[in-house]
């Protein structure tokens, strides 16, 4: 299956001030090479080179950044959007006519992981699967539950979205342009079983802080000793 990603980068990363105010967030650096760089490497490993990337905030430096992918040994395409982006939702809708595959995975730009991405072309089974980890200090509560393969928004033992997931075209069907969040549509597919899951329980950051970005360099640098 000739899966298509999506890497989210259109977020104005409010957290990550100072440091955002004059990059993107998935154009900074750990362990010497930009967030984005990190994923985009990892993903053409797996064998997913061909990449949609949305901005918004400064969007036209990741464009000068990264280019078409040659270097990197991807194809990459751009979304853009107007007026501060559109939320997770609505920039995965506005992207449609870019992503040719069905289904396709979407990968928040500003994570660093070492899950294995080829895991992704399994075939889907339902409207979405989700790659779900252990709750982070900084979000102690979780997002959803996993039980018996299946991704529930109600039970009580709960894991972290990684950021990481598959989605069917269909799952956008009837949506509008426009900005909306894409919680509401993985919440409507879970109440009628039409979202699968797994747990990574391997390497996973959330780099949402100058201090978890600080982290991440150091633990980078370490390991190349």
């Amino acid at each position: 299956m000739n899966l298509k990603v999506m890497i989210l980068a259109a977020g104005r990363g409010e957290r990550m001030r100072p440091l955002s105010d004059t990059t993107p967030k998935p154009l900074l650096e750990a362990g010497g090479k930009p967030i984005i760089v990190h994923l985009i490497e990892r993903l053409v490993r797996a064998g997913l080179r061909d990449l949609v990337i949305n901005h918004s905030h400064l969007g036209e430096q990741i464009e000068q950044s990264l280019g078409t992918g040659d270097r990197y040994g991807a194809r990459i395409l751009y979304s853009h959007e107007e007026g501060g982006g559109l939320e997770t939702g609505g920039g995965i809708f506005k992207a449609l006519p870019l992503i040719e595959s069905d289904p396709f995975a979407v990968i928040n730009g500003d994570i660093w992981t070492d899950y294995p991405f080829e895991r992704l072309s399994h075939p889907l089974k339902g409207l979405a699967h989700l790659v779900l980890v252990d709750n982070p200090p900084q979000h102690s509560q979780g997002d959803f539950s996993l039980l018996d393969g299946r991704v529930d928004a109600s039970g009580k033992a709960r894991l972290t979205f990684s950021g990481i997931g598959v989605y069917a075209r269909d799952m956008f069907a009837g949506c509008q342009p426009g900005k909306f969040p894409l919680v509401p549509l993985l919440r409507a597919a879970m109440e009628h079983g039409q979202v699968t899951g797994e747990q990574y329980n391997g390497l996973w950051r959330d780099i949402g802080t100058p201090a978890r970005l600080k982290d991440l360099d150091l633990e980078l640098r370490r390991a190349r000793v």
